[in-house]
């Protein structure tokens, strides 16, 4: 069964577990903001450790953030949330119900979550003090190369998957617009900053903080 089973709570019809600077959450209440969807916004103390302790860990057994409740249920991950709120207040726009169009999405969440994430992220924890474990070096190489393939897609089209705003999107911003706090120079991918200005155009676009 997906989620955990949760009492009904009463209040506001979504829930979003999510921390103070969370980019995970982050693209989570993106696509929120951009479906007009009501949430609450319940914040986590990550400083004091409360995502790794009870009861949090009852909500997330992973301990991480974000994590999304609606109807008595939970789906914990940026990218379970995005799919469940895609689907569900989206329809097929953000994510389409064929196969080779979920497909298409999907190949850019796992971008998302591996070179943007392990790359652009990482590195920027580095460089901000964040993290204290890891090789800056390999991770500029990670993300450059997330970088390179984004480039790669977005000169030649205006969004990252079926032509038009999709998940894709939302999941693979997130990290990248705030590249260049772990040192690396969006001026160098043209395409993926002209990228980056139709994206905060959309109706619905939020600031990270």
């Amino acid at each position: 069964m997906l989620g955990l089973p949760l009492p009904q709570s009463k209040g506001a019809f979504v829930k979003l577990y999510t921390t103070e600077t969370s980019g995970n959450a982050y693209k989570v209440r993106l696509l929120l903001s951009m479906l007009n969807v009501p949430y609450e916004r319940v914040m986590i103390d990550a400083r004091s450790g409360e995502h790794k302790k009870e009861p949090y860990l009852k909500i997330n057994p992973r301990g991480q953030v974000p994590a999304l409740e609606e109807g008595g249920r939970i789906w914990w991950g940026s990218t379970a949330c995005l799919i469940y709120v895609g689907r569900k207040h989206g329809g097929d726009t953000w994510l389409p119900a064929d196969p080779a169009g979920i497909a298409e999405v999907a190949q850019w969440l796992e971008v998302a979550q591996n070179e943007l994430h392990y790359g652009l992220q990482w590195a920027r924890g580095v460089k901000t003090g964040i993290r204290k474990v890891g090789n800056y070096e390999e991770y500029r190489g990670y993300g450059n190369a997330g970088l390179a393939l984004l480039e790669g897609r977005l000169g030649k089209n205006p969004w990252l998957a079926l032509g038009r705003p999709t998940l894709a999107d939302v999941a693979c911003y997130a990290y990248v617009s705030v590249a260049p706090e772990g040192g690396f120079v969006l001026q160098d991918y043209p395409a993926v900053m002209a990228w980056m200005k139709r994206f905060e155009a959309l109706p619905g676009w939020i600031k990270r903080l």
